[in-house]
């Protein structure tokens, strides 16, 4: 038995080979028909927009590629290993690479490899690319794909409980005292009842003084039961600027080490941090689950192909893989919630997916 690494670097090149082709064959052919889909359903909210036109529908697609090659690229790898793991057993190359000597163990080891490359390449895509696209798309469409103020860590709506007011602001862009916020209301309530409403196009806040600016205000009192108009008002005493960007801290939306600076700023107000702690895990383990998919659809490579068991190994394969996305979206969820702790919520799915793949391979195969 050849108990080499790589036993033959021709080998390891071919299936590595195969491996990436059919991967990216299949990350292709998803991304063009959900692109499709998405955009049929999106398209005649964005050109019902006046100005909107064929530059809106494109900028659309650019922002929402990113986001669909993120999601569906494990999968895509999953399905792609299926795909050459089936070819090689039905041509009767996984016979001749065992009949050389070679393990289970040593026929996946480079596309072991080679998974590892494409999780770094997706951590780094996710962390360049994706969470500005995720944050302009999300900004975007809450805001009815209307036209949006210059990208300065855009968050859309934002709510905040200051005493027994409520505080809404449709979009909040910029941070500190340069923090601007649109579309303002407050519902100033006084023992749990409506007293006014202030609806206001910005506020910002005033340096040297605890209350903010606002602008183009409508005041509607409820006890009068009239709606007042100014120019300009003030308000919102003892609000900082932290409370509204802390307000909506989405892991989605921020890179590994933003959303870390936030957990900190979280902390330090008190605020509860296991959801942005779970995301944190997750920019790592998410990734990482690219891993996974050779060693869980490996089922489909071993066996003889006149057995007639092929496309039985290949669906159990690929059952195997959906357990695996289905457990890490209701762990995740769980850890949101705070039912798990977040190590246990990003990296649990993972650690149980690769000991039941290994045990698999290793009864079946070695």
């Amino acid at each position: 038995m050849n108990l080499s690494f790589f036993p033959s670097r021709r080998l390891a090149f071919y299936m590595v080979r195969l491996f990436i082709t059919r991967s990216l064959g299949v990350l292709i052919a998803l991304v063009m028909v959900l692109m499709t889909l998405d955009l049929l359903g999106e398209s005649g909210k964005i050109l019902a927009v006046p100005g909107n036109g064929d530059a809106e529908l494109w900028r659309y697609v650019a922002l929402r590629i990113p986001l669909l090659i993120q999601r569906f690229l494990p999968f895509s790898v999953l399905l792609g290993t299926l795909i050459a793991f089936v070819g090689l057993n039905q041509n009767s190359e996984v016979v001749a690479m065992k009949a050389a000597g070679l393990s289970a163990h040593q026929i996946l080891a480079p596309l072991v490899v080679a998974s590892i490359g494409i999780a770094a390449a997706l951590f780094a895509f996710n962390e360049t690319i994706v969470v500005n696209s995720a944050r302009i798309v999300n900004a975007w469409s809450d805001n009815d794909y209307k036209p949006l103020p210059p990208d300065r860590g855009i968050l859309t709506n934002v709510w905040v409980l200051n005493g027994d007011d409520l505080i809404r602001a449709g979009i909040v862009n910029g941070r500190g005292n340069r923090l601007v916020a649109r579309q303002v209301r407050v519902y100033d309530r006084s023992g749990g009842v409506l007293r006014r409403v202030l609806v206001a196009d910005t506020a910002t806040p005033q340096p040297g003084s605890r209350e903010w600016r606002f602008e183009n205000v409508r005041v509607y009192d409820a006890d009068m039961n009239v709606v007042r108009r100014l120019p300009v008002s003030a308000g919102l005493g003892g609000v900082t600027p932290d409370q509204l960007t802390l307000a909506k801290v989405d892991p989605s939306e921020l890179d590994y080490w933003t959303l870390k600076r936030r957990i900190k700023e979280l902390e330090a107000a008190g605020r509860p941090t296991d959801e942005a702690r779970a995301g944190l895990a997750h920019k790592i383990s998410g990734p990482l689950s690219t891993l996974l998919m050779p060693l869980l659809a490996a089922v489909a490579a071993f066996g003889l192909a006149r057995s007639g068991q092929v496309l039985l190994r290949a669906c159990l394969g690929m059952a195997l893989g959906f357990a695996y996305f289905v457990a890490d979206n209701f762990s995740l969820a769980m850890g949101n919630a705070g039912a798990y702790s977040p190590f246990i919520a990003a990296w649990a799915p993972f650690l149980l997916f690769l000991l039941i793949g290994e045990t698999v391979l290793v009864r079946t195969e070695e």
